[in-house]
C-alpha cells in the first residue's frame, strides 16, 4: 500500500473516533425510557401501537448518513417526529427504530444519538 494512503486512512478512522462515529459495534450513549421527555415516551407508545402518527414524514426510512448509529443497510432504520412543545414545524427530536426492535433517541437533529432503554 502506498504511504500517502496509508496515512489517508489512518487520518480518517482517528477523525471518526474524534466526531464519535458510531461502528457495527453499536457504540452509542444509553437512556431510560422513564428519563426522556413526556413526548418522547409517547412517542414510542404510538410506534409500538403502530401508529397513527401526526406528521406524514413519520415511518421514512432514515438514511443514517451522519453515521451516528451502527451501520447497517439502507432501509433498517425508519424516523419518527417527537413533538416539541412550543414549535410550529418538526423540530429537532426523533426517535429512530431499528429493524431489530432497538430504539435511539435525538434532539439536536441527528447530531447525536442515545440508545432507549426500557
Amino acid at each position: 500500500m502506498r504511504p500517502w494512503l496509508r496515512l489517508l486512512i489512518v487520518a480518517w478512522l482517528a477523525i471518526g473516533a474524534t466526531l464519535g462515529v458510531a461502528r457495527d459495534n453499536g457504540a452509542v450513549d444509553g437512556v431510560f425510557l422513564a428519563d426522556l421527555p413526556r413526548e418522547a415516551q409517547q412517542t414510542l407508545a404510538l410506534i409500538k401501537d403502530g401508529g397513527p402518527f401526526p406528521y406524514n414524514r413519520d415511518g421514512v426510512v432514515f438514511g443514517n448518513y451522519e453515521k451516528r448509529l451502527p451501520l447497517k443497510q439502507r432501509g433498517y432504520y425508519h424516523e419518527y417526529t417527537v413533538k416539541t412543545p412550543g414549535r410550529r414545524d418538526r423540530g429537532a427530536r426523533r426517535i429512530i427504530t431499528g429493524r431489530g426492535h432497538e430504539y435511539f433517541y435525538t434532539d439536536d437533529h441527528y447530531r447525536s444519538f442515545t440508545r432507549i432503554l426500557e
